[in-house]
């Protein structure tokens, strides 16, 4: 699929049978998601690096040991390996998510 709004994703995530997130497209090493989780974010440090864009909502990001704000609009980068999570977060967040690179994440040149 080369177009997807953030209806479309979410309805194709009501579709999933309770799912907090669903694989819209896959390319290469790029895997694009759509994530709303319910109440907690439960997610473990992933094995690639990642972009989140917050599609709707507000809440906080937080990366190893630091947290900051997150809200509509925002691009946030999560390496591989390292613990984030989205705390105190709108019943309405929701994001994308854009999986890439090797597993490991990419190395800093």
């Amino acid at each position: 699929m080369e177009r997807l709004t953030s209806a479309q994703a979410r309805q194709l995530l009501a579709q999933s049978s309770g799912k907090e997130s669903v694989s819209l497209f896959k390319h290469g090493t790029l895997e694009v998601k759509f994530y709303k989780p319910e109440k907690i974010d439960r997610q473990k440090p992933h094995t690639r690096d990642e972009l989140y864009v917050v599609a709707s909502g507000s809440g906080n990001f937080v990366l190893g040991s630091e947290k900051q704000p997150a809200e509509t609009g925002e691009v946030l980068f999560a390496p591989a390996g390292v613990v984030h999570r989205f705390e105190d977060f709108t019943d309405d967040f929701a994001t994308w998510v854009f999986f890439y690179g090797p597993e490991g994440g990419e190395r800093e040149r």
